[in-house]
């Protein structure tokens, strides 16, 4: 295959640009720091988006939309909120031709403006817990953009609840963080992820508690993939979400917040991705199949169209092309950049021998396969290939991550993947020191991997590396 993009080892923020001009997944914006994102990236997001809003609903949580406009004062109403987003606030100060009275907000989240209408909606503990999720675009001006993963406009869903007891509460967002965005990364992303508690100075502004999932890039740096906040009482006090108990008390109910975006899809390209473009997991692909017709013959069209049919009839996600007009290297070279999972060409010579030729993208083997058994083995394939990509992240993290045991040794080892290393050999102070070498505490976890209930626990691990 001809060299399209930058070789990974020579340059791997260089190959990520490439890649996603290339694969037609997106393109820059009129703005700077916003993206266009392009009919196949967004064939992606749709998918991820799909999948992930089943899980949330599992969760029994009801999807709704809020404004885009957010008043000033509503930010200010939780001090710690809006010292953790100015940097990054787009405010609108003018419009319909007239300074405003109060300047408005471009929502970079939606705790305020859902806080204010939980407190309308809300007055009995009848009412609890009240879940809510939304998808929807947020702003957050953004100094060094860098497409899917840090863009000043970005698509996500943010979850936002209010409970009763901070028990439920805690066990709300837990289950957000494990059963939705720890089992949707891996089941459908195949990627391996951390699960563990942001520190203290990490987590989300406004919030008593920040567990996050946390996954290895091909460079060895970290991606936070999702978040799962606990906001105890905070917003519920700043904006009066009240209720009356069972017992006829008016209490301060416990709020969460959880959010996941279109960083997803920069994490599935640097974890997935390879020289020749992207590799998408099975499960996830938008087309499994893509069948081709090599070059026009007798009998050629009908095969395809009869291997479309069988395949389509078993479940897979396949699409037919027949445009035999085309050059079918240039067609190959785009079904590789774009990471569908599995090619069927036929041909006349292979048609002569009763087969056609399985092209699987993720261990980039090609065999001729008779056409009574194609179905079968693309089946078998497309469970093979997801598993393997799996495998294959999992195994580039452990290569990449060093048990050490002091400050000294994890900066070091942070250099090329993730350090594991005591919290205690790190505190606050050893973070400070990390953070001034561009290097971050990802999260802290018992040394048997399981979340802590907080950063006092003794004997907690903690991962360090560099990140985007």
């Amino acid at each position: 295959m001809a060299r399209v993009l930058t070789p990974r080892a020579e340059d791997f923020p260089r190959w990520y640009q490439d890649l996603i001009a290339k694969a037609q997944l997106a393109d820059n914006g009129p703005v700077r720091g916003t993206m266009v994102i392009r009919p196949v990236g967004y064939a992606i997001w749709e998918r991820m988006q799909g999948d992930m809003d089943a899980r949330i609903k599992e969760q029994g949580v009801q999807n709704a939309y809020f404004p885009l406009f957010i008043p000033e004062n509503y930010l200010r109403r939780e001090a710690d909120h809006v010292e953790g987003f100015s940097p990054e606030l787009a405010v609108v100060t003018h419009a319909g031709g007239k300074e405003l009275a109060e300047p408005l907000v471009v929502r970079p989240t939606s705790e305020t403006v859902i806080g204010e209408f939980m407190a309308k909606w809300v007055d009995s503990y009848r009412d609890l817990p009240l879940l809510l999720n939304q998808w929807a675009n947020v702003v957050r001006w953004e100094l060094r953009p860098r497409t899917f993963l840090r863009t000043t406009e970005f698509l996500w869903q943010e979850g936002h609840t209010a409970h009763a007891t901070e028990a439920d509460a805690r066990e709300h967002a837990r289950d957000i963080h494990k059963n939705v965005y720890e089992a949707f990364m891996t089941e459908m992303l195949a990627i391996p992820v951390i699960p563990g508690r942001k520190t203290k100075g990490e987590r989300f502004a406004g919030a008593t508690n920040t567990m996050t999932v946390e996954a290895m890039m091909g460079d060895g740096k970290a991606l936070q993939m999702g978040t799962s906040h606990e906001l105890g009482q905070n917003f519920a006090k700043a904006f009066d979400i009240t209720y009356s108990s069972a017992e006829r008390t008016v209490e301060h109910a416990w709020t969460t917040s959880w959010g996941t975006s279109t960083r997803m899809l920069g994490g599935l390209i640097m974890v997935h991705g390879d020289d020749n473009g992207l590799r998408l997991p099975p499960r996830l692909a938008p087309v499994q199949v893509q069948i081709m017709v090599v070059k026009a013959g007798e009998g050629v069209a009908e095969a395809a169209a009869q291997l479309f049919k069988d395949l389509k009839a078993a479940g897979v996600r396949v699409k037919l092309d027949d445009r035999a007009d085309i050059p079918f290297g240039r067609r190959a070279v785009d079904a590789e950049l774009q990471g569908i999972p599995i090619r069927i060409e036929v041909g006349p010579r292979d048609l002569a021998n009763g087969n056609a030729v399985v092209a699987r993208r993720i261990d980039g083997t090609k065999s001729p396969i008779a056409l009574a058994e194609v179905t079968d083995a693309v089946v078998a394939a497309l469970k093979a290939d997801q598993q393997r990509l799996y495998d294959d992240a999992l195994a580039f993290r452990e290569e990449r991550t060093v048990e050490v045991k002091t400050l000294a040794e994890a900066i070091e080892a942070s250099q090329t993947g993730f350090a594991r290393v005591p919290w205690s050999a790190v505190g606050e102070a050893g973070e400070k020191e990390a953070n001034g070498k561009a290097i971050t505490v990802r999260c802290l976890t018992r040394e048997d991997g399981s979340m802590p209930e907080s950063d006092e626990e003794p004997d907690l691990i903690a991962y360090l590396g560099r990140s985007y």
